[in-house]
């Protein structure tokens, strides 16, 4: 398995930790990240995480923009200062923090979702809700029905 990949739901214990899915601890050991890097998502109620392959992605698309420019700086701030890196206990478990729980709704489960590259953290029932819009575009996308959407600074 090279990335992230499937969905685990888990909960909370009384001290508002999660253990993060053994295969996903696997994922950033072989990527050789101390901890986790996660940011509230851009696109959806949820908490983009990840090693330095997430960071990688980042990164490019910071190259893409002149550094002291204030386009620079605003995305830099938006993905780097607006982020956290909480550490994983000898168990595999994390802390749920506010950031976490502001940008999802978390309560008492935690669902995670690999994305190759990266993982999000979702609150379950909101994940169900996107899983389900997601592969009806997904499945748009896929028979031509519609475009992918083209980003800014993406290659055309």
């Amino acid at each position: 398995m090279a990335g992230f990949v499937s969905h685990f739901t888990n909960r909370l214990d009384a001290k508002g930790r999660v253990s993060i899915p053994a295969p996903f601890r696997a994922v950033l050991a072989r990527d050789g990240f101390e901890g986790l890097y996660c940011i509230a998502s851009p696109h959806t109620a949820a908490v983009d995480a990840g090693g330095n392959e997430l960071l990688g992605e980042i990164q490019a698309r910071l190259d893409a923009f002149s550094k002291l420019s204030p386009d620079h700086d605003a995305l830099a701030v938006a993905l780097f200062g607006a982020s956290e890196t909480p550490k994983i206990d000898s168990d595999g478990r994390m802390m749920i923090s506010d950031l976490v729980r502001e940008q999802t709704g978390v309560t008492d489960q935690v669902t995670f979702a690999g994305l190759g590259y990266k993982f999000q953290i979702w609150q379950p029932e909101r994940f169900r809700e996107y899983r389900a819009e997601a592969s009806k575009r997904a499945l748009a996308m896929l028979s031509g029905q519609i475009a992918p959407v083209q980003l800014p600074g993406d290659p055309a």
